[in-house]
């Protein structure tokens, strides 16, 4: 792998035809933080490459830091997809820090990490300052209330993330709170998604309030959250007053006859696509 990026640095350095690759896919392989550190010194000043595809390796918190170190010089990669890769808080810190630097990255994808509740504090710090990114996932990480409650701050400032994944966390209802805190200032998130956050009937409520209110938000992702009857008619007392939102998945929740009359109902007035 040294070798290889030693040849790619020459290579685009030397040759003005080489000077097109854009996307370089090297997803599941079997590239660890040394061979991560190559890498990074490849793209560092690298004018060509806009996307890096790095899923399902091992890099962990030291090959995150490298990236991160790369990412503070080079000014054209909009796009870094790390999946699965080990990474953790430490990991999530360096690119945070990172984040706060860089210009040009539109979209990082940690999904399927573990950045925990600590990393996601990081991230929320980095979205105060961060002025280009506009999607972050951050889906199966195991972020809580904690962490939950850090990005939701953040969002109450930010002005530039349109998308924003949690799948898969634990940040419960308080953490759906949070978030609902949010989005009744957020004037710029209009994809969020919540699925598999255990955030049930209270949690929905919390959203739905805010859904009254928020004026941005076209997609909003609710799946298998534990939702019942009495969720439902939240979310669905928001439907009746909401404009903007335009597509709404509460797949494999808890909702019965009660829950679906209540969106029924609200869909005489609301063209939402459930």
């Amino acid at each position: 792998m040294r070798n290889v990026s030693q040849r790619l640095n020459q290579i685009v350095d030397t040759y003005d035809r080489y000077l097109t690759l854009t996307t370089l896919d090297v997803s599941y392989n079997k590239i660890g933080a040394k061979e991560a550190q190559h890498l990074s010194n490849a793209i560092r000043h690298n004018t060509t490459l806009t996307t890096l595809h790095l899923n399902g390796n091992q890099i962990g918190d030291e090959g995150a830091q490298h990236l991160a170190d790369a990412l503070r010089i080079n000014t054209t990669l909009t796009t870094l997809h790390l999946n699965r890769n080990g990474i953790g808080h430490e990991g999530a810190q360096h690119l945070a820090d990172a984040l706060r630097i860089n210009t040009t990255l539109t979209t990082l994808n940690l999904h399927d990490n573990k950045i925990g509740d600590e990393g996601a504090q990081h991230m929320g710090d980095a979205l105060r300052i961060n002025i280009t990114l506009n999607t972050l996932i951050l889906g199966n990480n195991r972020i809580g209330v904690k962490g939950a409650q850090r990005i939701g701050d953040a969002l109450r400032n930010n002005t530039t993330l349109t998308t924003l994944n949690l799948h898969g966390n634990q940040i419960g209802d308080e953490g759906a709170q949070h978030f609902g805190d949010a989005l009744r200032i957020n004037k710029t998130l209009i994809t969020l998604g919540l699925s598999f956050n255990r955030i049930g009937d209270e949690g929905a409520q919390h959203l739905g309030d805010a859904l009254q209110n928020n004026t941005t938000l076209t997609t909003l992702n609710l799946g298998c959250n534990g939702i019942r009857d009495e969720g439902a008619q939240y979310i669905a007392d928001a439907l009746r007053i909401n404009t903007t939102l335009t597509t709404l998945d509460l797949n494999r929740n808890e909702i019965g006859d009660k829950g679906a009359q209540h969106l029924v109902d609200a869909l005489r007035k609301n063209r939402v696509v459930l």
